[in-house]
């Protein structure tokens, strides 16, 4: 279970600071970075916040998981496209809601015997 900021919209009710959050079976809610505008590329070339790339995967930190994820724990990074996924918004949070099968890549602190590549 993870624990989000929100608010409860009954007014008969006081305002509940935190709201558990429970996933379930194999999905996984992960939160993306906030857009930083213009980048640069490796070779230093100035690559506009408008610029769209195609096919392009993204990276997210792990908030919560369901009780079917095995590979995956909150805190983890993870590498998914982000046209598989369903975007959530939680009291001006946004958030992105994935299946584990869609994740292509897992980026821990953990060390479980993996490929031998870091980040």
């Amino acid at each position: 279970m993870s624990w989000v900021n929100a608010t409860s919209t009954d007014p008969s009710r006081e305002p509940i600071t935190k709201q558990p959050i429970t996933m379930l079976a194999d999905r996984v809610l992960a939160q993306q970075p906030q857009a930083e505008g213009e980048r640069r590329s490796r070779a230093g070339i100035l690559i506009p916040a408008t610029a769209q790339m195609s096919r392009r995967l993204t990276w997210a930190e792990v908030v919560a998981v369901g009780p079917h994820v095995r590979t995956i724990k909150p805190g983890d990074k993870v590498l998914f496209n982000p046209e598989d996924h369903f975007e959530v918004e939680v009291q001006g949070d946004e958030y992105v809601m994935l299946r584990e099968r869609d994740i292509h890549a897992v980026a821990s602190e953990r060390i479980d015997g993996g490929t031998g590549l870091y980040l």
